[in-house]
């Protein structure tokens, strides 16, 4: 048996890969070996565009030398020691730089591995906030229809997405459920007015149990894993001008949207949001290495504060809080980002991907296009009139990632949703490329499964 077949068969025998149901890997599976660029090589040589920036995350496609050196330089110094009682010197500079860069009323930053955990040390940080401010009611929390926060307890607690999280109904707390102003398949109302209900509800909530409300966790301005989802402008100023009216801490997820993905470094800019906290991971350090924060503001710090006998003290960290290596290659990864004007250039991407979907738009099987800057959702739907879906059990949007595979580029989708998230150093050919294999991969597979192809 040669290596190929052996690390397949071994891929089989030993991995159980995240959010995958086996079986279907078995069918298809795929083991990358190497990274250039935004591309992608497998263990077979044959090369696939990165149209997912690996879930998310990479920013200036793989191998970036600045990003490699930083993290050798100091792998020659050391590689981990522990941030509890401690401070390591990168994880100071990248603290510091992290408070030059979010929304001017964040302060502090604590280190985490990973968007689920940065999340959970938000919620524990609001609920203890308010306990070690001696408002004992305020243990509650609100969130969004279909929002997605990560998938450990507290995260999956503060997310509403059915299918991930229904299985572990009995494991989470209860949280207050608050609408979406999901526009499409509102029968086509105004934005505005979706906007205007939404807002109207929450406020209603608030109104009602402002006492026991601890915060709301929302994603900014768009939502991921729960469909794509972009919010009316102005909506998510006015959950913020309610959280102030209501005393409701405004927990924003900036895991998928930070860092340039929406055109801005972070989503809140779109409508100059300041968060009480904000939770940042995915592209902080270019999508090398797992480092993750919760950004808060110097109030909510100074409630933790004080000594140890008045137990204000926050009982919560990791073993590879604050990593030297993940905290080097977010430094290089954030001076990237000013020497080459990323944020930017990213504009003029913008224009060209919005250019390249309005082409897909006159598909017969896309019911919406949603972009906010590069990150984007195409829905496939066996009607675009009356925006009848397929049958889920076909899983149209997983086939043709599979027909996008095929003609060398990677995505996964979310149902029938495929999901366009390209790494910010895509040139305009690359970009236009992946629009073309997505083109081709839906007409063919939508085609088929619709039954009218050859």
């Amino acid at each position: 048996m040669n290596q190929q077949k052996a690390l397949l068969e071994d891929s089989k025998n030993y991995l159980w890969l995240p959010f995958t149901q086996m079986t279907d890997y078995e069918r298809d599976p795929l083991i990358i070996e190497s990274g250039e660029g935004i591309k992608l090589k497998d263990i077979d040589g044959k090369e696939y565009l990165d149209g997912y920036s690996s879930l998310w995350l990479n920013v200036h496609g793989h191998r970036k030398k600045e990003i490699d050196d930083a993290i050798k330089k100091q792998l020659d110094a050391i590689s981990h020691s522990t941030l509890l009682g401690a401070a390591n010197v990168p994880a100071i500079q990248l603290a510091k730089k992290l408070e030059q860069i979010t929304p001017k009323n964040l302060k502090r930053t604590f280190y985490s591995d990973s968007g689920a955990e940065s999340v959970e040390i938000a919620i524990k940080m609001a609920y203890q906030y308010w306990q070690n401010k001696g408002f004992k009611k305020k243990t509650k929390f609100v969130t969004l229809s279909n929002g997605y926060h990560g998938d450990t307890v507290g995260a999956i607690s503060v997310g509403a997405v059915d299918l991930y999280h229904r299985v572990y109904g009995s494991l989470m707390f209860e949280s207050i459920k608050a609408p979406f102003p999901l526009v499409y398949r509102s029968g086509k109302k105004n934005p505005d007015a979706i906007r205007d209900h939404a807002l109207a509800e929450l406020r209603e909530i608030f109104q009602s149990r402002h006492e026991e409300i601890a915060g709301i966790t929302m994603e900014s301005i768009i939502q991921g894993a729960g469909g794509m989802n972009i919010m009316p402008k102005g909506y998510l100023k006015g959950v913020e001008l309610l959280c102030k009216e209501y005393d409701i801490l405004l927990i924003i997820d900036e895991v998928a949207t930070g860092f340039g993905r929406t055109g801005k470094m972070f989503a809140v800019e779109h409508e100059d949001v300041q968060p009480d906290l904000m939770t940042i991971a995915k592209g902080i350090t270019g999508g090398y290495l797992p480092v993750a924060a919760t950004m808060t503001t110097e109030e909510i710090y100074d409630a933790f504060h004080g000594e140890y006998e008045e137990m204000k003290t926050f009982f919560h960290g990791h073993s590879y809080t604050g990593n030297q290596l993940g905290c080097a290659a977010a430094l290089a990864n954030l001076e990237i980002y000013e020497k080459e004007n990323l944020i930017e250039q990213v504009q003029k991407k913008i224009a060209i991907v919005k250019e390249g979907l309005d082409e897909l738009k006159d598909l017969e099987y896309v019911g919406d296009i949603r972009q906010l800057g590069l990150m984007c959702g195409i829905e496939l739907v066996r009607d675009n009139i009356t925006n009848e879906p397929f049958p889920w059990k076909e899983r149209v949007g997983y086939r043709s990632t599979l027909k996008m595979r095929e003609l060398g580029m990677l995505t996964r989708p979310l149902g029938d949703i495929i999901v366009f998230m390209p790494p910010l150093a895509s040139t305009e050919e690359e970009l236009k490329q992946m629009i073309s294999i997505m083109k081709q991969a839906i007409e063919e597979t939508c085609k088929e499964m619709a039954g009218v192809g050859n």
